[in-house]
């Protein structure tokens, strides 16, 4: 049985040039960039190379870059360290309802520490109202954390307007940008972005290693303590090979975004016009043009989510009902109940499509008339 995976936006597949860029640096150069001889000044020299095209694909300076684990720790680095460094300013900030779940729950931790913590709602497109992040602002808002895309529905938020916003404001401006990264342009000066957190394996990179952007002149404190790696911001031995892998499949992505979205596009069209010649029932979730282009979140009305992943994994197509971070449990998304309500039967009834590296237009077509009889069988039996 062919198995065909569409379930990107949880973890990609590490692309073969990202592996061949790796191996190397795990069998011969094996030095600590922080030693001084030539085994350190060699593998020092990758990562600082790694640091400025990371640098260059975002706008930024390398001086800007700190490498880190993954998403998670990035926007861990840039909420608390951001917190705990300017509390003398103010202890409020502001995020939306929809965040990844290393946003929201940090937030739940900073609320423990005495922080007062604002979660902005959104409309029925999972959009956050840029008036409502103004009227939310005081003179105690130190930070203002939003995501760039959203890693359920997709939906791409007002990013730009929020920095211009914020220009003449205290508040420091972080945006979860795992999803949209390689997909996406940005500039973090154009965009008013002070922190930025990306990860590797969500753009066909190794696990374990990604980066945030920190804005030179922005005052946060270091999580972990140790040695001065990381211009004393993010204490513990380089991942060198990890980090070589990011640089390979950063350079892939900018090379190939254009050429991707479009694809991952012609995808939603075919799963849509095969549904609708299916004649089946079902509703896009989010925004259908501020979107990413690799995410389609779909509610197939009079389904169950568990019924659908299990029919669907059965015939080898592997979808999820939304965030990874939450795999292993079918609670319902707090994405689509910001959007909907609790009531919604869409809580219920919505899976996540989400395209990447090794995806053909057959392998799609094919998804999409299998997810058809799925639903019709579901539908026919209740």
């Amino acid at each position: 049985m062919k198995q065909i995976y569409l379930d990107h936006a949880a973890t990609a597949p590490i692309h073969p040039a990202v592996v061949d860029s790796m191996l190397p640096i795990m069998k011969e150069h094996f030095g600590n960039p922080s030693s001084i001889h030539s085994f350190g000044r060699k593998t020092r020299h990758y990562v600082d190379e790694a640091r400025n095209v990371a640098a260059k694909s975002i706008g930024a300076k390398e001086t800007e870059i700190i490498f880190t684990s993954g998403g998670t720790e990035s926007d861990n680095l840039a909420l608390v360290g951001v917190a705990r460094a300017n509390k003398e300013r103010g202890n409020h900030i502001i995020t939306t309802s929809i965040e990844h779940h290393a946003v929201l729950h940090t937030c739940e931790q900073l609320e423990k520490e005495g922080f007062r913590i604002t979660y902005l709602p959104v409309n029925e497109l999972g959009l956050v109202k840029v008036q409502d992040v103004a009227a939310a602002l005081t003179a105690e808002t130190i930070l203002v954390t939003i995501m760039f895309g959203n890693n359920e529905v997709g939906t791409i938020q007002p990013v730009k307007e929020i920095g211009e916003l914020l220009k003449d404001h205290q508040a420091y401006f972080h945006t979860d940008a795992v999803q949209a990264y390689g997909l996406y342009s940005m500039d973090v000066t154009e965009l008013g972005i002070d922190f930025l957190s990306i990860s590797s394996h969500k753009i066909n990179g190794p696990k374990g290693v990604g980066f945030l952007y920190a804005r030179t002149g922005t005052n946060f404190s270091p999580l972990s303590y140790g040695g001065e790696q990381e211009r004393k911001r993010r204490a513990g031995t380089e991942n060198v090979a990890g980090i070589v892998g990011l640089m390979t499949a950063i350079e892939l992505s900018m090379e190939q975004a254009m050429e991707k979205a479009e694809l991952y596009k012609e995808f939603k069209q075919i799963m849509i016009s095969t549904w609708e010649e299916e004649k089946i029932s079902f509703e896009i979730n989010g925004s259908t043009d501020k979107v990413l282009p690799h995410v389609m979140n779909v509610y197939f009305s009079g389904t169950n989510v568990e019924s659908l992943l299990v029919n669907l994994d059965i015939l080898g197509i592997a979808v999820s009902s939304g965030s990874a971070c939450t795999a292993g449990s079918i609670d319902p998304s707090h994405v689509l109940v910001a959007m909907f309500g609790k009531a919604s039967e869409r809580i219920a009834s919505s899976i996540r499509f989400s395209f990447g590296l090794g995806n053909t237009r057959e392998e799609i077509a094919f998804a999409a008339k299998e997810t058809a009889n799925v639903v019709r069988r579901l539908t026919r039996n209740k």
